[in-house]
């Protein structure tokens, strides 16, 4: 099995005064079904630190998970961009999921716009990716960035999936690991891009 290097939600515990990473069990589920192993990164490390621990754990895949808005974690911004660094220069396949799409784009200068009804519904995709989806987000892209191509889109137009044109990397504006079961075409394209 391959592995992933899987980026992590902040979360901020009041009663206990603790900052916490974390991701969604769901998504190390949705992994495995893709014949993937996972290890979750520290949001905690500088940059010296951060690239050590990528030498020494050597994820031969990349993904974003979602949670948090982009800017509103400026550890988790950091790790991310980090994170797209390594996989872009490896030549590694990247997916990035929902916020991870977001991140995507910022860090390749596309900015992020604000989005209505796209929180807690579900829309059907049409373009290379035709398929119901569900979506939990408030922003999104109005294009492709430079280097990259529109897979998918909403009924109401917005961006949903992006591919970049030469690297094994996408984005997609909804949760995987959020289907009960998993849905089959998710699983198959995810395999087909991690194993690019």
């Amino acid at each position: 099995m391959k592995l992933a290097a899987v980026s992590q939600r902040v979360d901020h515990i009041e009663s206990r005064n603790e900052t916490r990473d974390g991701v969604d069990q769901r998504l190390i589920a949705f992994l495995l079904e893709t014949g993937v192993i996972s290890v979750g990164v520290p949001n905690g490390y500088g940059a010296a630190e951060l690239a050590a621990w990528l030498e020494r754990v050597k994820p031969e895949i990349v993904v974003l998970s979602g949670g948090n808005d982009v800017g509103s974690c400026v550890e988790r911004d950091r790790t991310e961009k980090e994170l797209i660094r390594y996989a872009t220069v490896r030549r590694l396949p990247l997916l990035g999921i929902c916020r991870g799409m977001q991140m995507i784009a910022v860090y390749a200068r596309m900015p992020l716009v604000p989005i209505e009804g796209h929180i807690r519904t579900r829309h059907l995709l049409s373009g290379e990716i035709a398929q119901s989806v569900n979506s939990f987000h408030k922003f999104g892209v109005a294009d492709a960035p430079q280097n990259w191509h529109i897979l998918a889109a909403s009924e109401d137009g917005a961006v949903e999936a992006i591919a970049h044109d030469t690297l094994p990397q996408e984005g997609w504006m909804w949760h995987p690991e959020r289907e009960s079961p998993f849905n089959p075409s998710d699983i198959s394209r995810a395999k087909r891009l991690f194993n690019a």
